[in-house]
């Protein structure tokens, strides 16, 4: 009699095929946006801070924009307002990593037969887009401060938020790769976050500033971000040339003014880095 063994399923090894690389990055990026989906007060309240600026802070200095006749200081800080609100929806996006550190999810997902650096990317690409959708309703109130919605406005501050908000996400992930704690994470992100959005330009403008303030403005990540976005809304406004100089004066290297493109490969070269470095971190993770 001839026995005859069962067929043993084949084993894939974790990173067997690219395809599979890739099929992990587009569940951890569906996971992303379906957990944004869910958190109906998630939405509603990280824009209530960005609203509360624009509106109750941007009127309270407006005496600041009286020497600029035919200008709003809120739609100088608009944006800013836009790059804030980017900023901290991509940052804290990377907070999950950390929550499913804490509740075990996490190793499930380490376990899983792709590479580590498919996590990584699905992560970044997750919290930029939930970090776009947010700053498109945000652009919503453009009109309510003076903002026209030209087509072409609009879609170069999609595409520079969605740059931003993966270089942003990737920080993030950076630093949650190596966090433990819920309560660890949010004081280390605030101690890197603030610093960058006051000496971004997102509040004031860039001109006249003592010369370590300006040495400070020029070294921060997040001055090239706001500062396209600041020049594509400025493109659209009929203001004088006085008021342009003093409200959106750019980024100069000794005397040098960064023309955009200049400035988003600045934006992107970081991108690439903090998103190698979130994958080398984030192999580490045990």
């Amino acid at each position: 009699m001839t026995l005859v063994l069962p067929e043993v399923a084949s084993v894939r090894e974790a990173g067997d095929t690219f395809a599979g690389d890739l099929r992990g990055v587009r569940v951890v990026w569906r996971r992303e946006l379906i957990r944004f989906g869910r958190d109906r007060t998630r939405m509603v309240t990280s824009l209530i801070q960005p609203v509360l600026f624009l509106f109750i802070l941007g009127t309270g200095l407006s005496a600041i924009a009286r020497s600029t006749p035919g200008v709003s200081f809120k739609t100088f800080m608009f944006p800013g307002i836009i790059g804030m609100t980017v900023l901290f929806t991509s940052v804290f996006s990377a907070m999950s990593i950390v929550w499913d550190r804490e509740f075990g999810f996490l190793r499930e997902m380490l376990v899983a037969p792709i590479r580590r650096w498919s996590i990584v990317l699905g992560k970044c690409l997750g919290g930029m887009t939930v970090a776009t959708i947010q700053g498109v309703i945000f652009l919503c109130l453009a009109g309510a401060v003076g903002v026209p919605y030209a087509p072409v406005m609009l879609i170069e501050l999609v595409g520079e938020m969605a740059l931003m908000s993966f270089a942003l996400t990737a920080f993030g992930v950076l630093l949650a790769s190596r966090i433990q704690q819920m309560q660890s994470f949010q004081v280390v992100v605030n101690f890197f976050v603030m610093p960058m959005f006051f000496l971004s330009g997102a509040m004031f403008p860039l001109s006249g500033l003592p010369t370590w303030l300006t040495a400070l403005t020029k070294i921060d990540p997040l001055s090239y971000a706001v500062d396209p976005l600041r020049r594509a809304v400025f493109d659209q406004l009929h203001v004088s040339p006085l008021a342009l100089r003093a409200l959106d004066p750019g980024i100069s290297w000794n005397g040098w003014r960064l023309p955009v493109p200049f400035e988003l490969g600045i934006v992107a070269v970081f991108a690439v880095l903090l998103l190698g470095a979130a994958m080398v971190a984030f192999s580490r993770t045990d």
